[in-house]
């Protein structure tokens, strides 16, 4: 499926590099590094260069923390947005968040991608995207409270709930404007699953992809890599790439990243491996 998102198309057989820009001071990864207003702009301009073309602004932890509230969240993102959108013209703006009223701000301010990591906890934030015209990263998280960690949690079937929850979501953000172009759907890693659910859901990702709605994945540094390599935050670089090649045999469209190159690399090796994309130059034995 051609992904429209935002002011930019790109052609089904094409994979997108989405990176992670976190305007919060306490990110599980980076512990703040871009917390600064002219450090986020700093980091959008070195994704850029390394061939993003995504970049994904979130101004709350995902995980437990201190109370972010609306007016702050906004304060964090929205400027910031506005001056990535002027810096950056051609580039696809996303901003994480599920709630509505901060997903209005940035739409005003030049987002182009709403990505709701929370699994339409705010079911309004398919009506913002509708209304004004972009487009929607739709996550299965199992119900869970935004900003909560899973206990004990169990499916009969993790990659059937996660297939039912995303295309139900997308289906309604459709239903209500939302062009069916620009809906992504997303197993949400890490997010209400233990380590065991996101395996299953990385080796069994095919499944995901024949729903024929973009997939994207949200691997890097995830809980589930350093919990079975036994790896702390900042060791999990070789544990993300693995990982990653699977995906990009299945199938996946966008890749959700810290490391950017040594992601695309990755991507583009494994779908050249899956048929999908030539080599760049194949004179081998050819010549």
């Amino acid at each position: 499926m051609t992904l429209r998102l935002g002011r930019q198309e790109f052609a089904d057989d094409a994979t997108l590099m989405m990176a992670i820009v976190n305007r919060t001071p306490d990110s599980f990864y980076d512990r703040g590094a871009t917390w600064g207003h002219d450090r986020a702009l700093e980091r959008v301009d070195r994704v850029v260069a390394e061939g993003a073309e995504i970049v994904d602004i979130g101004g709350v932890k995902a995980g437990l923390g201190p109370d972010v509230d609306v007016e702050e969240e906004k304060r964090r993102v929205v400027d910031l947005v506005a001056e990535v959108r002027s810096r950056h013209p051609r580039l696809v703006i996303s901003v994480d968040t599920w709630r509505a009223d901060v997903a209005r701000a940035v739409c005003e301010a030049g987002a182009d991608l709403l990505n709701d990591a929370w699994g339409g906890a705010d079911p309004g934030l398919a009506e913002v995207a509708a209304e004004h015209d972009v487009a929607m990263v739709v996550t299965h998280t199992g119900g869970l409270t935004p900003r909560t960690s899973p206990h004990r949690v169990r499916y009969d079937d993790v990659v059937a709930d996660a297939i039912s929850s995303t295309v139900a979501q997308a289906e309604r953000a459709v239903s209500l404007g939302v062009d069916r172009r620009s809906v992504v759907i997303d197993p949400a890693h890490d997010f209400g699953k233990s380590t065991f659910h996101s395996l299953e859901l990385t080796r069994r990702l095919d499944e995901m992809v024949a729903t024929g709605w973009p997939v994207l994945v949200s691997l890097s540094n995830k809980d589930f890599v350093g919990e079975t390599l036994g790896r702390p935050v900042g060791e999990r670089l070789l544990g993300t790439l693995a990982a990653t090649a699977v995906c990009a045999v299945a199938g996946a469209r966008v890749y959700r990243v810290h490391e950017v190159a040594e992601t695309r690399q990755v991507v583009d090796m494994a779908w050249s491996i899956a048929g999908r994309r030539p080599p760049v130059g194949a004179i081998r034995g050819l010549a």
